[in-house]
């Protein structure tokens, strides 16, 4: 049975089911405007315990599950939700020991699904074109394994432009590709994929799901691409008190997926009537990322992320170092 020690963290779920995230260290306390918790209170228990503060408030201790993690941890971009990462692990079948590119890396979160899924005899060839956004993931990754993993690594740049040095034509299993214009990669990214590979997207709209969609179909190397979006609706369920909670995580991107043909293969056309599925340059242009209305972050706020995000790796270095006392107390 594994105990709470020094260094170690922690998330407590307090009155009103509200989640405090601190680290473990002895003599320390954590505070809020109700009252105190000894840290030394929690050093030693297992966990699942159930401790009081001073005011007599009780609080459930629980390591953090590796979604409560990546809900939690410092952001330079935003994340790929858990129910979207659950989707990605399973629609394109990532296994262990497979060779996976993903691009771009952002904060690291879809990072840590995939290098679990994959174990430590796979490969992950992660690719952002921000330093200071690979610099986050590295950090987080980090804070959450202890370690850079030696199976990992993050190339900065262009995807279409670093992958073909990074892996030889034909030796990838699956890619990921996170990105505003994921059809810019295709020719870099089906030089990569093994017959029978996967490629999966993680767009976030509409005209983006369009545009990758037809782009894929283009090519003439894919089986016919296939959309899901993943929404996820909590429910009330006490007694007889039993319905839809208030609030649910909607959208937050689609996924789209297609699989390597062999070399020469030509796929079947499909039987059906003629679509409305033509576009033009005028409708390229919508498409394209600058038509998108997205927000760059500022580059002050990712100076303080990637602050955050490696104090907390410093944090657990710190932990796993041989006769190391454990980290300061954080509260997030």
């Amino acid at each position: 049975m594994s105990l709470f020690a020094a260094g170690d963290r922690v998330q407590l779920t307090g009155p009103k089911n509200r989640l405090h995230t601190i680290t473990l260290e002895s003599g320390k306390q954590f505070h809020t405007h109700r009252g105190t918790l000894e840290h030394d209170a929690l050093i030693g228990l297992p966990d699942g315990s159930v401790v009081e503060a001073s005011n007599g408030d009780a609080y459930l201790a629980l390591r953090p599950l590796l979604s409560d993690f990546v809900m939690s941890m410092p952001r330079g971009a935003a994340i790929v939700y858990p129910k979207d990462a659950a989707q990605i692990l399973a629609i394109a079948d990532i296994f262990p020991g497979a060779t996976v590119v993903e691009a771009g890396v952002g904060s690291g979160a879809l990072s840590l699904w995939l290098l679990r899924a994959i174990g430590a005899e796979g490969r992950l060839l992660s690719f952002e074109r921000r330093e200071e956004f690979a610099e986050v993931a590295r950090a987080n990754v980090t804070a959450f394994t202890g370690e850079t993993p030696a199976n990992w690594s993050i190339g900065i740049g262009d995807l279409a432009e670093e992958l073909p040095a990074a892996a030889e034509p034909g030796t990838v299993d699956r890619v990921v590709l996170d990105m505003l214009a994921p059809w810019e990669c295709l020719d870099s990214v089906s030089d990569a994929l093994a017959p029978g590979g996967v490629l999966i997207c993680y767009v976030a709209t509409a005209t983006q799901l369009s545009r990758v969609a037809e782009a894929i179909r283009a090519t003439g190397l894919y089986t016919e691409p296939s959309s899901t979006e993943t929404l996820v609706r909590g429910w009330h369920v006490e007694g007889l008190a039993v319905r839809p909670d208030h609030r649910m995580v909607a959208h937050t991107a689609f996924l789209i997926s297609a699989r390597r043909l062999a070399p020469g293969a030509v796929l079947p056309k499909p039987a059906r009537r003629a679509s409305k599925s033509d576009y033009d340059d005028e409708d390229v242009e919508l498409w394209t990322p600058g038509a998108l209305g997205v927000r760059d972050k500022t580059d002050k706020r990712i100076r303080r992320v990637v602050r955050d995000a490696q104090q907390l790796a410093e944090r657990t270095a710190r932990r796993t170092e041989p006769g190391a006392s454990g980290a300061a107390a954080t509260e997030q």
